[in-house]
């Protein structure tokens, strides 16, 4: 792992701190291939250490517990957003409740657990970088009426102090921008100044 980035683990219990820092280390062999494999499809076939930092300068983790609701259509488990990471990492249990929107913006599709596999989402910040290539997934979580649900979301994040806008490669390309230069940190601060509504916050890095 460079020194120069970071792993925040905010309110873990400290039984739990050592294997889920040791997870997070570990995922990093699998979060750098996925990138290869997406700077590829934008035609940047190589990942310096200044870009390896802007995509994956900060990882986050939560331990996100949902208590069984014996009414869940009276609450919302996490309302509709989009994540303001680069990748989202997610493992989830066997409970499911996850739900990604359709391509045509009107259908909720269940994201069914699988065993011993990781679900992928882009978020905002490549969104942005990536100047639209890749879109952000729009997702919620609905409560279960008769079971406990577990999920260990890593946020794959810019550093705050990093300006993200659209690869300088792609508008040297010809391609017009749509997406402006904005500090990293005012981002997440627009983010989670907004309720989960959406992908609002987006709109706040356009041009």
């Amino acid at each position: 792992m460079s020194p120069k980035r970071k792993l925040l683990h905010y309110g873990i219990p400290f039984a739990s701190r050592e294997p889920v820092l040791d997870y997070m280390k570990k995922s990093e062999v699998v979060i750098k291939q996925l990138l290869k494999v997406l700077m590829n499809g934008l035609n940047l076939h190589e990942i310096d250490e200044t870009k390896e930092l802007l995509l994956m300068g900060s990882m986050r983790t939560n331990l996100n517990y949902y208590p069984k609701c014996p009414n869940p259509e009276l609450t919302v488990g996490v309302g509709r957003h989009s994540d303001a990471s680069t990748l989202t990492i997610l493992l989830q249990d066997e409970i499911g409740g996850l739900f990604v929107r359709g391509n045509d913006g009107d259908n909720w599709i269940h994201v069914p657990p699988i065993k011993g596999s990781l679900v992928i989402n882009v978020g905002d910040a490549l969104q942005i970088i990536s100047n639209g290539k890749y879109r952000s997934v729009k997702h919620r979580v609905v409560a279960n009426g008769s079971k406990n649900r577990i999920s260990i979301p890593i946020f794959v994040n810019p550093r705050p102090i990093d300006m993200i806008g659209p690869f300088p490669e792609l508008i040297e390309n010809g391609e017009k921008p749509i997406y402006k230069q904005v500090l990293y940190s005012d981002y997440v601060k627009h983010f989670f100044c907004k309720a989960h509504d959406g992908k609002e916050t987006v709109v706040f890095a356009e041009l």
